[in-house]
């Protein structure tokens, strides 16, 4: 096992779940926690998974990033909607020589990270997984798992990419370098789009979604215009790529998206970075993306609805 520190921002679904795999295989990981960090301290990080259940009884977990020890790669799992938060956390955790790996969904969300350790030390990513949090230090993992990252500044994969890599694959967490993460990101966009709006538009699971010939049709309709969004930025994804994510959304466990998750706890949800970043960038490159506007500006009335109620 490599001598690589790792550092995990928000030990939550995604955090919890890739931290903790890293940490059972032996890296060297601390957690930074908010609402349960006494709760893990005190029980440790409970994983519930397809590939096989664990527990980690002794972990490294902070409540504060001063608390925290600097690391060599400082891994961020928030939600985008708390990326204003990375000039106070990421400074103090993050080694002078270290990087941060942005593992999160949307297109154009590195800009935070990229003010704190410059764009030569970011590396970003996108997460094929399924997985929620259920409880306090309690994830559960419902199916797939891969992460697909590389440099933010692109320019094929470096061997930074390989050498973290290597620490992702001897955790058993499937990794593809990408020489190329915006492509990457717009790969995602064609999954996240449709089954992350869709849900919370029709109050559907993915596979309420799938079952229904409509409910079918709409996802793909979104899908071939986030296909046409990326080329006209010229980035080329292949048509048979859509029906591939349709038939694998079929095979899926049923799955709450986790914007549909945050809608129904009533929490602000991740609309500019899956939305609205897209839609600006489509109508930038001279694409019209009229559907993918008029479910943005649903989920950006929906939201602001739910933010309302909170106050």
């Amino acid at each position: 096992m490599s001598d690589r520190t790792y550092g995990i921002v928000g030990t939550g679904a995604l955090g919890g779940y890739y931290g903790g795999l890293l940490a059972r295989s032996g890296c060297e990981v601390h957690f930074l926690a908010h609402s349960d960090v006494d709760h893990i301290r005190d029980n440790g990080l409970k994983v519930e998974s397809k590939a096989g259940d664990f527990h980690l009884s002794d972990v490294s977990v902070f409540g504060t990033p001063e608390e925290m020890p600097a690391c060599d790669v400082v891994i961020v799992a928030l939600k985008t909607t708390q990326n204003h938060l990375l000039a106070e956390l990421l400074p103090p955790i993050v080694k002078a020589d270290g990087c941060v790996l942005v593992l999160q969904n949307g297109l154009d969300i590195e800009q935070e990270a990229t003010a704190v350790v410059g764009a030569d030390r970011t590396l970003s990513g996108c997460c094929f997984l399924c997985s929620n949090k259920v409880g306090p230090g309690h994830i559960r993992h419902l199916d797939y798992g891969r992460i697909e990252f590389g440099e933010f500044l692109g320019n094929g994969v470096s061997e930074r990419v390989g050498d973290i890599g290597q620490d992702f694959a001897s955790a058993t967490i499937s990794v593809t370098p990408s020489p190329d993460i915006r492509l990457t990101r717009w790969r995602k966009l064609v999954w996240n789009i449709p089954f992350n709006g869709l849900s919370v538009a029709l109050d559907a699971s993915t596979a309420d979604i799938m079952e229904c010939f409509d409910g079918t049709e709409m996802a793909k309709t979104l899908m071939e215009e986030v296909v046409a969004s990326a080329a006209a930025e010229g980035y080329s994804i292949d048509e048979s790529f859509v029906e591939k994510m349709l038939e694998d959304t079929r095979k899926m466990v049923p799955y709450d998206s986790s914007m549909r998750v945050d809608h129904k706890l009533g929490r602000p949800m991740e609309v500019e970075a899956i939305f609205g970043n897209p839609v600006r960038a489509a109508a930038a490159a001279g694409h019209d993306a009229r559907r993918m506007e008029m479910l943005y500006r649903h989920l950006k009335f929906v939201d602001a609805r739910n933010v309302r109620n909170l106050k």
